[in-house]
């Protein structure tokens, strides 16, 4: 048996599946694409999460096209993170091209080109449905974690949650969180403090410093309502296809904070929501994180830990994860570990740096004797990849260099004109784009704020006025006092002058009518 014989057999029993496939391109050995010989992967099996690695310019996008693609004609809802905003092509059926029909043909499948139903969706100013989740929806524990809190500021957190639990205060948005921290240091302070405990203000200061932070990536623009239902992920169109959810998240590049804080939300609430899948024909969704490596950067490690636990569990609720992003070492390796498909386009060599980046990128692909892994990742071509997977026992595949398929979608964007007609057909944008700004804690504990204002503003008024009329008392019983004193002092000084003159008067012998009295002269 040839070496391509023995290829070609090892490829074919581990790339044969009784169920649904997704079908991803041709195997090739030693440059060559060896027709007829295909590389799938069970549909079964795409909950089993996994990553789509390579340089910039590799391939990867249209990688992620070609599968999400295939899961929506199989009726599996999807969700494309677009962060550089080149998915929308999706919605429409490729133009055709010659060396689309070359490369098929080497391949050994024919090319049709074909569509997507799309929704666009939004976290910001871009056009699409709006996302939004409550700060309520979040809980104290995760926002907790969002904030990177100590345990006894997350300690305050908690409290302020029940706080406003005990006395129906809605928690919508951020403004409604900064205002309940304010009460509990001011106003509310002594209610507050009577009921859970004292609370630090240096701790509720850095809270508040916190939440300001999360502020500027623009995380004001997702805390509120009305909520999102994920439920609304899940929907096929008329035909039985599973609907294209497409975020466009063009502005948000540069505020990883906010785009950890929604995927963080988005799962757990996926998780929290979906009920228990077990081991299904399909998965109930597939999600596509592009440019993965904003979820991680800058991640805090409780942030890290929820991501690793969610991931790990929320295979179990039919849900697939798909990391895209330009090398493996921007995903934590526990989460690595949890990857059943890995496609793995060229690496670049131009530092020493980077060939221990692709060493290890290596060791995360099962040995082939076909293959040296080192050497083959930084001479792959462009739309070409490493490939291994799971079979339907959840074995891994072997490692494989593949000819990758063409997307039957526009590999080009779409037009302002056809996005803006997608947005007008949308059943999601009258549901949730609607801006709803319903009585919560920040309208109640300010009204509350003004009456106990008030309240201390009058009592301080009486004081004064109390105060005042004292003061005024003793005004006028001291200037009565003086005149009273005055008055007896003009009274005795007039006793003595008068008893001093009678005793003058005495002396000289002068009495009565002025008559001088005898026995003087």
């Amino acid at each position: 048996m040839s070496n391509q014989e023995k290829f070609v057999q090892e490829i074919t029993s581990s790339y044969t599946f009784k169920g649904p496939e997704i079908i991803l391109g041709g195997a090739m050995l030693d440059g060559n694409c060896i027709k007829d010989t295909l590389v799938k992967v069970p549909l079964k099996m795409m909950n089993r999460h996994g990553l789509i690695a390579g340089a910039t310019g590799a391939g990867k996008t249209k990688t992620l096209q070609i599968i999400a693609e295939q899961l929506s004609s199989e009726g599996v809802p999807v969700l494309l993170m677009d962060i550089k905003g080149d998915l929308s092509g999706i919605a429409a059926a490729s133009d055709g091209h010659p060396k689309i029909e070359e490369r098929h043909a080497k391949i050994g499948i024919s090319f049709n080109a074909d569509q997507s139903p799309v929704e666009f969706l939004s976290l910001s100013e871009e056009k699409g449905v709006r996302l939004r989740a409550t700060v309520t929806e979040f809980g104290p524990i995760l926002f907790s974690k969002i904030l990177d809190l100590s345990t006894t500021q997350a300690g305050i957190v908690a409290v302020l949650f029940k706080y406003c639990d005990d006395n129906n205060l809605a928690l919508l948005d951020l403004k409604d969180f900064k205002k309940t921290l304010n009460w509990v240091i001011g106003e509310g302070k002594e209610e507050v403090e009577k009921l859970y405990g004292k609370m630090s203000t240096t701790s509720v200061g850095t809270i508040l410093r916190k939440i300001v932070e999360l502020e500027q990536q623009g995380a004001e623009q997702f805390f509120g309502e009305r909520s999102f239902e994920v439920d609304d992920l899940v929907r096929m169109d008329e035909n039985g296809k599973g609907i294209v959810s497409v975020l466009r998240l063009t502005d948000i590049q540069d505020k990883p904070k906010l785009f950890s804080t929604f995927m963080l939300q988005l799962l757990a609430e996926v998780y929290s929501t979906f009920p228990e899948q077990g081991d299904s024909d399909r998965p109930k969704l597939v999600i596509f994180i592009d440019e993965a490596h904003l979820v991680f950067k800058e991640a805090t490690t409780a942030l890290l830990d929820q991501i690793e636990a969610i991931v790990k569990l929320i295979r179990s609720k039919g849900v697939g994860l798909f990391f895209v992003t330009q090398n493996p070492t921007d995903v934590p390796d526990a989460v690595l570990g949890q990857l059943g498909l890995k496609v793995q386009h060229a690496l670049r060599a131009f530092t020493a740096k980077d060939r221990k980046a692709i060493k290890l990128a290596a060791q995360n692909y099962p040995i082939s004797e076909f293959y040296d892994t080192d050497t083959l990742l930084t001479e792959l071509g462009i739309g070409e990849a490493l490939v291994t997977t799971l079979n339907e026992k959840g074995i891994p595949t072997a490692l494989v260099h593949t000819l990758l398929r063409a997307p039957q979608s526009r590999m080009d964007v779409l037009t302002g004109g056809e996005i803006d007609e997608i947005i007008n057909d949308s059943k999601l944008i009258k549901k949730y784009n609607e801006v709803v700004d319903r009585e919560s804690a920040y309208e109640v504990l300010t009204e509350k704020m003004k009456v106990a204002q008030a309240e201390e503003k009058q009592a301080e008024l009486k004081k004064q006025q109390t105060k005042a009329s004292r003061s005024s008392s003793r005004k006028e019983k001291s200037t009565f006092e003086k005149v009273v004193s005055n008055t007896t002092t003009r009274q005795i000084g007039r006793t003595i002058a008068r008893e001093l003159t009678r005793g003058l008067l005495g002396v000289l012998g002068i009495g009565g009518k002025g008559k001088r009295k005898s026995g003087w002269f």
